[in-house]
């Protein structure tokens, strides 16, 4: 298990146990995290699971594949630190990530 911290859009933090090999937006939906909500279920395909991440952490993330950045000029407010949680497998070296939710997914 790895911790990650979800901050919604309201500024809630969410403190959550995260489970090894799965997909962040896989965490996400398991903890009821508001605004993501992966319509395509993890396909890469809509953007809906949209999530800024802490720029402490980009570095730790392996870049997106080309398919993930087309997907993210189609998100709500997409910045430098935006990636898809689908995308993200969570490993230990992420035990503490912190990604916030837009607030155009509330």
């Amino acid at each position: 298990m790895t911790t990650v911290f979800f901050v919604e859009a309201s500024g809630r933090e969410r403190k959550v146990d995260a489970t090894l090999g799965i997909s962040l937006m896989e965490i996400a939906k398991r903890h009821a995290i508001v605004g993501i909500i992966a319509q395509c279920g993890g396909a890469c395909a809509c953007a809906t699971c949209h999530v800024y991440v802490d720029a402490a952490w980009m570095a730790r993330l392996p870049p997106p594949e080309d398919m993930e950045v087309g997907m993210l000029e189609s998100a709500s407010q997409p910045h430098a630190g935006s990636r898809l949680s689908c995308q993200i497998t969570v490993t230990a070296a992420l035990d503490g990530l912190r990604v916030t939710v837009p607030d155009a997914q509330a």
